[in-house]
């Protein structure tokens, strides 16, 4: 079940998202909202946002859990299927514009996958 109503909670994880065009920590998240939302609320909702097709999720080198907005998913579809890109300096984190193709596999359905590509962001490649 996704989000019924926009809760004060969920209009304030939503505004994280509103100015960046890259992804978000869990952490990071809990750090930003600990003195407006507690950590349980603040999974659920995430939980609930991905859930909805407004978030998605994925694993960072070290299995930390980020979230960045999609673009044209909806509840019954997650169709905003790319990589990332994680900075091994810096740690930034960056949704790519590149289409991957997930091949099919006999006698097997995928309903998920994750690449993330490793390496060094525009800043510290110079």
């Amino acid at each position: 079940m996704g989000i019924i109503r926009k809760t004060q909670s969920v209009t304030l994880l939503l505004n994280e998202f509103q100015n960046t065009t890259g992804a978000i920590s869990v952490i990071e998240l809990i750090k930003r909202l600990n003195s407006k939302i507690n950590k349980t609320t603040i999974y659920r909702v995430l939980d609930k946002l991905e859930e909805d097709g407004a978030l998605h999720s994925f694993l960072d080198k070290d299995g930390i859990t980020w979230y960045a907005k999609c673009n044209g998913c909806s509840k019954s579809e997650h169709i905003d299927i790319h990589p990332h890109f994680q900075c091994t300096d810096c740690g930034k984190i960056d949704c790519l514009s590149l289409e991957i193709t997930i091949p099919k596999i006999p006698n097997r359905e995928v309903i998920a996958s994750q690449i993330l590509i490793q390496g060094k962001c525009e800043t510290c490649y110079l």
